[in-house]
């Protein structure tokens, strides 16, 4: 077996300008050259859709990070504090504590009820685009509900989120690989700033709890019967919030790009409603919301013949895995009826996204309230992508505007 320092191995870097022009390609050519690739120092970069998967799911690797690794990219701060203690940066027990609380307190049974809910909202943030007589499914759709229905979720008052959606947006600062020094302070101004705000959300829930996902995150109580404490309670329900509107966003916009990029899966969708549960799996494949993934090793993993060492950053391309030619017929053609789709864009194994669903629920009213409107949707203009902290599209799949016309 070959020692993963070996030199050979093609080399994945956010340096490359053609990652923000276009990946796909970039993803084609690596994983061409195998499964494994170079990343950064101590980095590795998994291409394939087999070696994705498994590693997903693998125990030998994890996902809390050493203090030095994220003190690297963002610095030290609350921001870091804030990415130790939630969900998705730890490990077993804690990971699995948290995880079924927050899954107690907003559970799958009360995420399908808000189907209505989220459909008025659609109609209402598209009649007020009409009204205006121009339509962008970024700015006037795919950034607005997430933050609408999260909102509504936690009891945020509506005084409140024009500034909790802009602390939220620093506090995404936090995610990048790596924050450029210049914005480092916004992100953990964000989160001194949030946690303060929800602490006091948290205090005036448990005097007065109500119905909202704070309040069900506050009363929630493990099998021994112990609550969160409170920050657990406050770290966890921001990520919640930016988590909820981040990758509902994503798809959104991925899916609305889709559909006026392919007028004929957009005409066979309008025919056959019944084509909306494949359709929305295949926009998540097609685009995932979230590109990347990283994983900690715990010990020695191999991958494709190589053995990486315990320590090792694992940088997952979940977004190059969902067009691997080996697990997917024709990858690279939109097929909204495509059976089967065992995309990876949401994760797996224990940190499978938890906010899945939702996302599913929201995506399904928007794309179907969207050609419940007459008139065949169609570019209007180009797309303009979100460069992320450091200048790329990575993690996330980001969209600054998409505008958008409707023939009559």
């Amino acid at each position: 077996m070959t020692d993963v320092r070996d030199r050979e191995l093609p080399r994945f870097s956010l340096d490359d300008a053609a990652l923000l022009r276009d990946p796909y390609p970039v993803y084609r050519r690596l994983r061409a050259a195998g499964p494994l690739c170079r990343g950064g120092p101590a980095q590795w970069v998994v291409t394939r859709y087999d070696e994705v998967s498994r590693l997903l799911k693998d125990r030998r690797l994890g996902r809390a990070f050493p203090v030095e690794f994220q003190e690297m990219s963002v610095g030290a701060g609350p921001a870091v504090d804030f990415l130790r203690g939630i969900v998705i940066d730890r490990d077993p027990p804690d990971h699995t504590r948290l995880r079924r609380l927050l899954t107690k307190a907003l559970p799958p049974t009360a995420v399908r009820t808000l189907s209505g809910l989220i459909g008025d909202l659609v109609d209402e943030l598209l009649t007020a685009a009409e009204e205006r007589g121009s339509f962008d499914a970024v700015t006037d759709l795919a950034q607005p509900l997430p933050v609408l229905v999260m909102s509504t979720l936690l009891g945020i008052p509506h005084s409140d989120r024009a500034e909790v959606m802009r602390r939220s947006l620093d506090v995404a600062k936090a995610f990048a690989v790596f924050i450029p020094e210049e914005e480092r302070a916004a992100a953990h101004d964000g989160v001194r700033w949030l946690r303060a705000y929800l602490r006091g959300l948290l205090r005036e829930r448990l005097a007065d709890p109500g119905d909202d996902l704070l309040s069900a995150i506050a009363l929630a109580r493990d099998d021994e019967h112990r609550p969160l404490t409170e920050e657990e309670t406050v770290d966890n329900a921001l990520f919640l919030y930016y988590a909820g509107f981040e990758t509902t966003t994503n798809l959104i916009a991925t899916g609305c790009h889709a559909l006026i990029h392919h007028p004929d899966e957009q005409r066979r969708l309008r025919a056959d409603r019944t084509l909306m549960p494949t359709a929305l799996e295949e926009f998540l494949r097609w685009d995932a919301p979230i590109h990347t993934t990283t994983r900690l090793t715990l010990e020695p993993v191999e991958v494709g013949g190589r053995t990486i060492r315990p320590n090792r950053v694992v940088v997952l391309l979940l977004a190059s895995a969902n067009f691997d030619e080996r697990q997917f017929t024709d990858p690279e053609r939109l097929d909204l009826a495509r059976r089967p789709n065992a995309h990876l864009s949401f994760g797996g194994g224990a940190h499978h996204c938890l906010g899945a669903m939702l996302a599913r629920v929201e995506g399904a009213a928007v794309f179907g309230r969207l050609l419940d409107r007459p008139g065949l949707l169609e570019p209007a203009g180009e797309a303009d992508w979100q460069p992320s902290a450091a200048g790329f599209r990575f993690p996330f799949c980001a969209y600054r505007s998409i505008p958008v016309a409707r023939t009559t």
